[in-house]
């Protein structure tokens, strides 16, 4: 507040870029998979994406995800104002896969935007993992100093492991929809 930023505006711009990002990387990848070959390989190629994330996520293994170590630059907040770092976090991990991959379920977001046979199935796809990101920032929106922001942090450490359940959950759910829809 000291420098005129505005949280609100700051976190609408990230939420913006984060969904955009998102929606144009997985139309992007629908439109790929667009010119893959028609037939029932598709929800099949789904359901080994989903097991081999689920087999990630549920274990150890996904602990030491493959991909980058950077993630977004701190520096900005200082540089820049704050809608313009705002949009740019939010289309850096909006993409999901430009900075830090925490959760195998992001991979498997990816390959599903490709799985898809539209580009527009493909941005649906984007767009969840876009909105979901964005919405990474609603626990923070009542924090009003240094000592809120700590405590914060030291809440959500502690709803690591649950939130990794949490993910493992959901992936089981996706892969007994995609074996649903196969039967």
């Amino acid at each position: 507040r000291s420098r005129g930023f505005s949280w609100r505006l700051t976190a609408s711009a990230f939420a913006a870029g984060a969904v955009a990002a998102g929606a144009l990387a997985g139309a992007a990848g629908g439109a790929l998979g667009s010119l893959l070959p028609d037939g029932s390989w598709r929800p099949v190629a789904g359901l080994v994406v989903l097991l081999v994330a689920l087999g990630f996520d549920a274990t150890p293994l996904g602990r030491e995800l493959p991909g980058t170590r950077r993630q977004v630059n701190e520096d900005w907040m200082a540089r820049y104002r704050g809608w313009v770092y705002g949009v740019a976090f939010g289309v850096q991990l909006g993409t999901g896969l430009a900075t830090i991959v925490t959760s195998a379920a992001l991979y498997a977001a990816a390959l599903g935007s490709v799985l898809c046979d539209t580009a527009a199935s493909g941005l649906a796809v984007g767009a969840a993992v876009g909105i979901t990101r964005a919405l990474s920032l609603v626990p923070t929106r009542r924090i009003r100093d240094t000592g809120g922001l700590v405590a914060r942090h030291q809440r959500l450490a502690a709803l690591d492991s649950p939130s990794r359940w949490f993910v493992a959950a959901a992936e089981a759910v996706a892969i007994g929809v995609v074996i649903g829809a196969l039967i």
